[in-house]
């Protein structure tokens, strides 16, 4: 069984994704944004099936501009997937489950 799904804040961000020992996917999202919510089933999915090859993790915008400034985030959902704490991927908009496992496909290849 794989993890949940990590909620992150400005505060906790640089310290889980510069010490991630994998690949760790962060959902910059909002409350009130539909195609972020759309999205979720297939993140909480993700998690749950290869949650010990990738991690997933949430930023609410709203409360954690910080980060989402830091990384350019103009339009959300925004998807930054980071390796060894550089940024390796950016997916900019809502996808289907299967999209997404497409895009995250070599991120969660086993090593």
């Amino acid at each position: 069984m794989g993890n949940a799904i990590v909620t992150l804040s400005d505060s906790t961000f640089a310290e889980a994704v510069g010490a991630a020992d994998k690949p760790i996917l962060v959902d910059f999202w909002a409350e009130w944004c539909g195609p972020c919510k759309m999205i979720e089933p297939a993140l909480q999915e993700i998690a749950a099936q290869h949650g010990d090859k990738i991690t997933i993790a949430r930023l609410n915008v709203d409360d954690n501009p910080e980060s989402a400034m830091r990384y350019d985030v103009m339009s959300i959902p925004t998807l930054i997937v980071f390796q060894d704490g550089e940024q390796a991927k950016r997916l900019v908009g809502a996808r289907g489950a299967g999209q997404l496992r497409e895009e995250l496909a070599p991120f969660m290849a086993p090593a």
